[in-house]
């Protein structure tokens, strides 16, 4: 019988692109793949540290996984690993313990610890000059809709409030023969869009010479049979003409830019040690709707950093409203221990984080009604991903709209026409278009 292997991950998307990569590695060991409810031989933990809640559901997890199987294999990696070995390591039948480097290593490591039956524990401090580990994805254990393109890791960065610089270390860029050479194998296998990812993708090309985010993109547009490509996460200050220009050329990269704002006043932006202020920033959001006026533009911001002032919160609510996002992940501060934010007097309590939380989420999620409204009567192209009831498909415009149509034929993995037409509760349907 096959032995049986399940993750877990936690955390953003190179998260789950490196569990992807890893789980890829089991399959061609000859494992299956189980749902970690269920009984497995392995159990993979992919942490997350981003947050204390982060910190917590990690936690979790890792004893979670040995309830369902005692004699499994519990191996835990990733940022809340590197950042926290020894928390992870005081938790009982922890077998195997790496941290955000040397997973490509993990299914030797299983076969050693089965050989041994002793802990391992492969987490050191991270290099300066580590180099981009070479995990890849040729899309065997994905759905063929949409697949996470690792390109970058680690960030120079260092904001007051972030703790990914010491779990991730310095940049690193993955080559663009590399990644072509991944995209085409991820063509091959039946996807049409590829999305981006990074901790810190604006800084692609920054520490190889290779160019910059702009060279890499004109690379993958030259990709045959590659229909999208979709941005990650990036900073106002990369948006400036040439990029913006550039990019308006490229007919596959989606008009979505998530521009990291975390706050709208710049007295706060100082304190979190951000490289921009918010005239750059709204400098950026004009730029791209110049060129591009289908773009959505989407951001993170934090509520409750330590020292915000009721006036700098108002600061922050009235340069939403003049920015006016398609989208917005609102987050409540959370200390990180090691980090000078962490130590800042005037630390915010819970109630009021919790009030500028709501209404924050309100205001967004306003523009973000406002923004899909003016859709209504329009045709556009939706790759479907999944089937959220019987006969009802869901997708995604180029914009990142997402769609439901009912349909009594397969949709799932498919770009198709579609004419939007009204609101069901908070998400925009429509119907098939004949083309």
């Amino acid at each position: 019988m096959k032995k049986k292997v399940a993750f877990c991950t936690l955390g953003c998307k190179v998260n789950q692109y490196e569990s992807e990569a890893v789980l890829e590695q089991f399959l061609k060991q000859g494992y299956t793949q189980a749902e970690f409810s269920e009984p497995a031989d392995v159990y993979v933990v992919n942490t997350c540290t981003v947050t204390h809640l982060s910190d917590r559901k990690s936690r979790q997890m890792i004893r979670r996984a040995k309830q369902m199987n005692p004699e499994a294999v519990l191996v835990v990696m990733g940022c809340y690993t590197q950042t926290n070995p020894d928390a992870v390591l005081d938790i009982p039948d922890v077998d195997i313990v790496i941290g955000t480097e040397q997973r490509i290593q993990t299914t030797a490591l299983v076969e050693r610890f089965l050989n041994e039956r002793k802990p391992i524990n492969l987490v050191a401090e991270l290099a300066k000059d580590c180099g981009f580990e070479p995990l890849s994805i040729d899309g065997s254990g994905q759905s063929h809709t949409r697949a996470f393109l690792k390109v970058q890791d680690g960030c120079n960065q260092f904001c007051s409030y972030c703790i990914i610089p010491y779990a991730r270390g310095r940049i690193r860029s993955r080559s663009i023969e590399d990644t072509v050479n991944e995209s085409r194998r991820l063509v091959d296998a039946g996807f049409c869009e590829l999305v981006l990812t990074g901790i810190h993708l604006a800084s692609w090309g920054k520490d190889s010479g290779e160019g910059n985010l702009l060279t890499l993109l004109k690379a993958l547009q030259q990709v045959e049979g590659l229909r999208r490509i979709r941005l990650g996460s990036l900073e106002p200050t990369l948006c400036d003409e040439a990029f913006v220009q550039g990019v308006a050329q490229l007919d596959k990269v989606c008009p979505h830019f998530h521009l990291s704002l975390q706050s709208g006043c710049d007295v706060t932006l100082k304190r979190m040690n951000r490289k921009y202020t918010t005239q750059i920033y709204a400098e950026a959001v004009e730029r791209i709707r110049k060129v591009m006026p289908e773009a959505a533009i989407t951001t993170d911001v934090i509520v409750g950093f330590p020292g915000e002032t009721e006036e700098e919160f108002a600061e922050t609510v009235a340069f939403l409203k003049q920015i006016s996002l398609a989208d917005a992940h609102i987050f409540k501060y959370s200390p990180r221990q090691g980090t000078p934010a962490a130590k800042m007097p005037c630390q915010i309590a819970p109630d009021v984080k919790e009030e500028r939380s709501k209404k924050l989420i309100a205001l967004t999620g306003e523009t973000k009604r406002q923004f899909e409204n003016a859709y209504i009567g329009k045709e556009e192209w939706v790759l479907f991903e999944q089937e959220t009831a019987p006969g009802i498909y869901e997708g995604k415009t180029k914009n990142y709209i997402t769609v439901s149509v009912q349909s009594d034929k397969l949709l799932t993995g498919q770009l198709l026409l579609v004419r939007l037409e009204s609101w069901q509760k908070d998400i925009l349907c429509g119907s098939l278009v004949t083309v």
